[in-house]
């Protein structure tokens, strides 16, 4: 799963936020990011607890006090992280959704993606279609739209 978690993380921050400055590049890469790093276990894994995402929040906070252009860059990585449990439903697994507060072991389910065998198509249709819709209304289509997004993650409303 990909376009899925790119597609509704971007909407969602956009709807929320709506600010031109947000790099939503590094959201939608930090949005696969728990699949990627839990992925390489086999199964679920602390990037799947909202406990990681919070302590990768304070780190960031506290990494960047006083450096306001980097820590709007990297408060992306927290936010894309929340996102992808959201649309993951990750907090139906309370055990791993809490972890470490429900105990240090982790279990050896299967990531959601993975789980929801043939129901991931047509989500990754919808995030696809999610994805085309966006290179529409924030017109990527334009050359010059297309680079300022690629250089600096920023996206406007067409």
């Amino acid at each position: 799963m990909l376009f899925w978690f790119i597609a509704t993380s971007i909407w969602a921050v956009w709807f929320v936020f709506r600010d031109p400055k947000f790099d939503y590049r590094v959201l939608a890469i930090s949005a696969v990011l728990p699949d990627l790093f839990d992925g390489i276990r086999g199964s679920v894994g602390p990037f799947h607890s909202v406990a990681t995402s919070i302590a990768v929040l304070f780190l960031i906070m506290l990494a960047t006090a006083g450096r306001k252009p980097i820590r709007q860059r990297l408060l992306a990585i927290p936010i894309g992280m929340f996102m992808h449990l959201i649309f993951d439903g990750a907090f139906s697994d309370s055990k791993t959704f809490w972890w470490p507060f429900t105990g240090v072991s982790f279990s050896d389910k299967l990531l959601p993606s993975v789980e929801r065998g043939p129901w991931n198509l047509p989500l990754e249709v919808i995030g696809i279609i999610g994805c085309l819709i966006g290179w529409r209304y924030f017109a990527l289509g334009d050359k010059t739209r297309r680079q300022t997004f690629l250089k600096t993650g920023s996206l406007r409303k067409s």
